[in-house]
């Protein structure tokens, strides 16, 4: 098991990847066979093209942007606290996002989240 901090910094590269929208420097933050759930068990994505799909359609919205609230590291469990902003259907927003990281070996193994609320931005 990692020591916490080697965790944290793994996740925290996979934070500044995402907002740089750098989806191979993301990519290779994930484990080769890594699964991303919508918590507790339905699975989003599994695998780099999967993952690479998802995060690209993602990486389309023009103020995407992840701000992280709070970190609880445990081991080789990361939990983040965010508030994303995103491009919803229904108009610009952010959205309340836990995020739950497994780390092995250096990479992300398993990804949760647990989305909040959703605000729209006022027109």
């Amino acid at each position: 098991m990692p020591p916490a901090s080697d965790a944290a910094v793994v996740v925290q590269r996979q934070l500044e990847a995402y907002n740089a929208r750098d989806l191979d420097a993301l990519l290779g933050i994930y484990a080769s066979d890594a699964q991303l759930f919508e918590h507790p068990h339905t699975l989003l994505a599994r695998g780099p093209a999967e993952l690479r799909a998802r995060f690209a359609v993602r990486f389309q919205e023009p103020n995407l942007h992840a701000h992280l609230m709070q970190r609880i590291v445990s081991g080789a469990t990361v939990i983040d606290h965010e508030r994303v902003t995103r491009t919803f259907p229904e108009g610009p927003g952010t959205v309340e996002l836990v995020m739950i990281y497994e780390v092995q070996d250096g990479r992300i193994s398993r990804a949760w989240s647990i989305a909040g609320a959703k605000t729209l931005f006022a027109s």
